[in-house]
């Protein structure tokens, strides 16, 4: 995409992190906004600050199919199109992979995975008939993956399985556009440890899926967690300016962290050799230690 101007962005997730620096940029390019979340609070402050701009404000669940086409259906009576579909909003776990519970899939699932199929069946088809209507149109879907979309480290194993389905589900998307169209195109976003606050999606778990007492695994997965997200030094901000900088490149990949990319490259080399997964742990052997040790432990 190159021109912004008057055309609108669908952002899910749109109260915090990544989901509000991208519609701070998208509203800065003068674009229509539709900011929704599942936190009403975050929701509402972050419609305010945008007052001025052409705003349509939902909650919304995204791994609700029937939320997620009433804001479909009221995208399009709004704005009709849009040009930009951000499918950012997602959930933080960790733990054993054994150990967690049904609920913990679900909700993972459901928000990771099944808020990002909502938002490409719901709206791929309204931006492939505007396309197909006037050939000088473009779109351009965002899904938010994750680094733990392209590795596998341990002791949060729902979370890449999340991941790595949106990677998979956003490699098809583009190839299956590229059957269809030129002018609709896709690309996935896959940070690393950036400060946005979802290592506290617990606060947004809904009631029917509770969860249990957490397990030392979780409880030592959520301390890694904070501790290196915390030190991570880029910001939500400087992950969205990468997000824009992919759609006026229209590039597939964007990678907050490209020196992360030699641990997919090991990984991959793991396949082709047909070897045993190497160890995650092997440049920073104390850490893993560290881990097994308190794992281990009574």
């Amino acid at each position: 995409m190159k021109d912004y101007q008057g055309k609108t962005a669908v952002i899910t997730g749109a109260g915090s992190g990544f989901g509000l620096e991208v519609a701070r940029i998208a509203a800065s390019r003068g674009m229509n906004l539709v900011l929704c979340d599942v936190q009403q609070d975050a929701l509402d402050k972050a419609a305010a600050e945008f007052a001025g701009h052409q705003v349509l404000a939902r909650r919304v669940d995204v791994a609700k199919a029937d939320q997620m086409e009433a804001l479909a259906a009221a995208v399009q009576e709004r704005f009709g199109a849009p040009n930009f579909v951000f499918n950012n909003a997602g959930v933080g776990s960790g733990g054993l992979i054994w150990e967690n519970s049904l609920a913990d899939w679900e909700w993972v699932l459901g928000a990771n995975l099944m808020g990002v199929v909502h938002g490409v069946r719901l709206f791929t088809p309204l931006m492939l008939a505007a396309a197909k209507a006037d050939p000088a149109w473009q779109g351009h879907i965002v899904n938010t993956a994750s680094m733990a979309g392209m590795l596998n480290p341990p002791n949060m194993g729902v979370y890449n399985v999340s991941k790595h389905a949106v990677v998979s589900l956003s490699e098809t998307l583009h190839q299956d556009l590229a059957l269809v169209t030129d002018q609709v195109r896709a690309s996935v976003l896959c940070p690393y440890f950036v400060p946005t606050g979802i290592t506290h999606s617990e606060r947004n778990r809904p009631g029917e899926l509770g969860a249990a007492k957490p397990t030392k695994s979780q409880l030592i997965s959520q301390a890694m967690t904070d501790k290196a997200v915390s030190s991570g030094k880029l910001t939500a901000a400087d992950v969205a300016r990468m997000v824009f900088e992919a759609l006026d490149e229209e590039r597939f990949y964007i990678f907050s962290h490209p020196q992360a990319l030699k641990g997919v490259q090991t990984r991959l080399e793991d396949v082709m050799q047909v070897r045993n997964p190497t160890d995650p742990f092997a440049d920073k052997p104390e850490i893993g230690a560290r881990l097994r040790e308190a794992l281990r432990s009574a």
